[in-house]
C-alpha cells in the first residue's frame, strides 16, 4: 500500500528532525519500502550524523542529507531551495520538531515558574518551525497527492486538558494544532489532494521524554521503531478527506 493516497509513483519524503530518535526511525523505515523515491533527512547536524551516515552508506543517493536549524527561516527558505534542486515535488513531509525541558525552555508546573525565555524557546520548536517548514515548502506539494504530518502531544488537547501543568509545551502543541487545521484549509482549496495531519506519537523513549519516564505506565513507553510504525500507518490510512485533524498513534482521534 502507498503511504500516499491516489499516489501510484515513488514518494520523494522530506523528514525534518532526521538525526535521532522517532526521526531516526523514520528514516530508517522508509529508506527500507520500495515505495519511497529520494528522502531527504534533515537537522541541525544531518551530515554529521553517525546514523544517517551508516544510512548514507546503505542506500547511496535516495538519501540526501541536509543540515537545517528550523528555527531560523533563512535556513528553510535555503532548505527549499536545496530540495528544489533536487526533485520538483515533495509527497510526504513528516516534522518530528519538539521541545519540553531543554533550557530555557521547561517543563513549568506553576505559573510561578513561566517566564518570556522559555515560552518563546517552546513555541519557536514546537509551533512556529513546523508551520513555516510548511511554508517554504509549499510550492513543493501545491500540484500533486501530498501529506504533511507533523508530531503534535495529546497533552496539547485543550478538552482533554485535566491535570494542568507544562503550560508553556500544552499551548504551543494547541497553537500548533490550529495553524495546521488552518493550513489544511488553504492548501485543500489550492490542491485537492493534500492531507495535513497533526499526530501523537504516545510517550516515547527519546530524549524529549526521559526526565518524566518515571510516571509512564508499564506497556506505555514506546521504542522509536514503535512510533515510527504508528505513525507510517497513520499517514497511510489518513487522506485529503481526513485533513486537517488530529490522531492519537493507535488510530483513535484526539479530541481539540
Amino acid at each position: 500500500m502507498s503511504l500516499i493516497t491516489t499516489l501510484h509513483t515513488p514518494a520523494n519524503v522530506l523528514v525534518c528532525g532526521a538525526s535521532q530518535g522517532i526521526g531516526l526511525a523514520l528514516c530508517t523505515q522508509l529508506l527500507a519500502r520500495d515505495d519511497i523515491g529520494l528522502l531527504f533527512a534533515v537537522s541541525r547536524n544531518a551530515t554529521r550524523s553517525p546514523a544517517l551516515e551508516a544510512l548514507a552508506r546503505e542506500h547511496g543517493q535516495r538519501l540526501v542529507r541536509l543540515d537545517c536549524d528550523a528555527r531560523d527561516e533563512q535556513a528553510l527558505h535555503m532548505l527549499a531551495d536545496q530540495v528544489s534542486a533536487s526533485c520538483n515535488q515533495l509527497n510526504l513531509v513528516l516534522c518530528t520538531l519538539g521541545v519540553l525541558q531543554e533550557p530555557p525552555a521547561r517543563a513549568e508546573k506553576s505559573l510561578a515558574q513561566l517566564d518570556i525565555a522559555g515560552l518563546h524557546s517552546s513555541f519557536t520548536s514546537n509551533c512556529f518551525a513546523p508551520i513555516l517548514l510548511l511554508k517554504h515548502l509549499l510550492p513543493l506539494l501545491r500540484q500533486h497527492p501530498m501529506t504533511f504530518a507533523a508530531l503534535s502531544a495529546r497533552v496539547g488537547s485543550i478538552g482533554d486538558n485535566h491535570l494542568g501543568g507544562w503550560y508553556s509545551y500544552r499551548a504551543s502543541k494547541a497553537a500548533l494544532n490550529q495553524l495546521l487545521r488552518t493550513a489544511s484549509i488553504e492548501l485543500k482549496r489550492l490542491n485537492p489532494a493534500s492531507t495535513v495531519l497533526a499526530l501523537h506519537p504516545g510517550t516515547t523513549d527519546t530524549q524529549l521524554s526521559r526526565p518524566f519516564q518515571g510516571n509512564v505506565p508499564a506497556g506505555k513507553l514506546f521504542s522509536p521503531a514503535f512510533t515510527a510504525t504508528c505513525i507510517l500507518t497513520l499517514v497511510g490510512r489518513h487522506g485529503p478527506a481526513q485533513t486537517g485533524t488530529f490522531w492519537a498513534w493507535d488510530g483513535t482521534p484526539v479530541a481539540w
